[in-house]
């Protein structure tokens, strides 16, 4: 074997002072022997792979990329993007046709809404999933969420002379979940934000995030996605002037970390412009803002940081927010994963390494029995709500549900 020159890696493996505090925070490490373990497949195997990527290692496939390792660590060191980053170098396997399906949430969503009633009748059979489960090796016990027959996008723009009368404006990235499968959440988002005086305006054409692609070995197509939606959150941020908003942990997270850190996309000049939507309402209401509550609304509500929101440091504002409202009854659920991370719990070789990860949660819901569950992210919703049967929504809705 040939050994490269040896480089220092873009990501700060360096920092690494082997402590192993990521790999006694990994949610996967106690659930799939097969996995080596944030330290060893990230700092560790980069110091091998610089030198020769013979070592580079297929067992990466299972790290959630929940980053519950770059949180942990005291060192700063960005484990799972060290992680992420050699999946996209090294391995060059062809994606399944499972993987593409999974991942291509603008063609699938597309594709189905036409038919929304029928595909999510017919997604829902047991014969179906079994099918699927046969054929692409999804698992037939996960379940699938159900389309929207009208998108978002086309509601917001019949409303977009009525937007622009408001005096304050911003730019909503929907992404995928709200446009095609869940528009009443961008619903919400509008009802609150126009009763804060507040505009919502569309990107002039967004694309999927690109996540899911990057996770399933479509590199190559997240980078084209990234490069057009960088492309238009500048047109919204430096042209328009507009502030970017999102109702999605995940998304959010992409657009403002994953791209320059994973896919080379340099988004310095809007980055800071893009903000989950539960951080610009709850600093307008902290600057004095006010919204009209509902005298007689009540719920006892159980509230989930998403992973990627812990990553960010954002589930505080979500919080806040929750609590502002009179008549909730507030508990912070301990933090874990739920163990879907977007596509990887639908797998079939992931399922029960999924389902394992997200027991401690699902349990801790139960003994709290809430009304509805709290949370960011929509693939935390169907995990949450296949396994434990209760309804979880975006702290947006519920803010919506809660003001006159």
């Amino acid at each position: 074997m040939k050994l490269q020159e040896h480089t220092k890696s873009r990501h700060n493996f360096e920092e690494c002072m082997k402590c192993t505090v990521c790999t006694a925070f990994c949610p996967v490490l106690q659930a799939n022997p097969l996995y080596p373990g944030p330290k060893q497949a990230g700092p560790d195997g980069e110091r091998l792979r610089l030198k020769d990527p013979y070592f580079f290692n297929q067992a990466l496939k299972y790290c959630l990329n929940c980053k519950r390792c770059e949180v942990a660590c005291p060192s700063g060191v960005a484990v799972a993007d060290l992680i992420q980053a050699a999946r996209i170098k090294y391995d060059h396997t062809p994606p399944k046709l499972r993987d593409q399906l999974l991942a291509s949430t603008d063609m699938m969503g597309s594709l189905a809404r036409p038919f929304a009633p029928l595909v999510s009748f017919a997604t829902g059979l047991g014969i179906t999933k079994s099918m699927m489960d046969a054929m692409l090796k999804i698992d037939h016990r996960r379940n699938f969420p159900k389309y929207s027959g009208r998108s978002f996008e086309s509601w917001l723009k019949r409303r977009k002379k009525e937007q622009a009368a408001f005096p304050e404006q911003v730019a909503y990235y929907h992404g995928c979940y709200v446009n095609y499968n869940y528009p009443q959440l961008g619903k919400d988002l509008v009802k609150v934000l126009n009763a804060l005086g507040i505009g919502v305006q569309m990107l002039e054409k967004e694309k999927c995030c690109g996540i899911a692609l990057i996770t399933n070995g479509m590199s190559a197509k997240a980078t084209r996605n990234a490069s057009h939606n960088v492309a238009q959150l500048r047109q919204a941020v430096l042209e328009r002037g507009l502030k970017v908003v999102t109702t999605s942990s995940t998304c959010t997270l992409t657009l403002r970390d994953e791209y320059p850190n994973l896919l080379g996309v340099d988004n310095a000049d809007v980055r800071e412009s893009v903000l989950l939507a539960t951080r610009l309402i709850c600093e307008k209401l902290e600057k004095g803002a006010t919204l009209q509550f509902k005298a007689d609304y009540h719920k006892k509500i159980a509230y989930h940081t998403p992973c990627h929101l812990e990553r960010l440091g954002w589930g505080v504002f979500s919080e806040r927010l929750l609590q502002m409202i009179p008549g909730v009854e507030f508990t912070l659920l301990d933090s874990a994963c739920c163990g879907i991370s977007g596509t990887y719990g639908f797998k079939k070789e992931n399922y029960d390494t999924s389902q394992a990860i997200g027991e401690a949660l699902f349990s801790q819901i139960r003994s709290v029995n809430p009304d509805v569950v709290a949370c960011d992210c929509e693939t935390c919703k169907w995990q949450i709500e296949m396994s434990t049967g209760y309804t979880v929504m975006n702290p947006i809705s519920i803010l919506a549900e809660a003001i006159v």
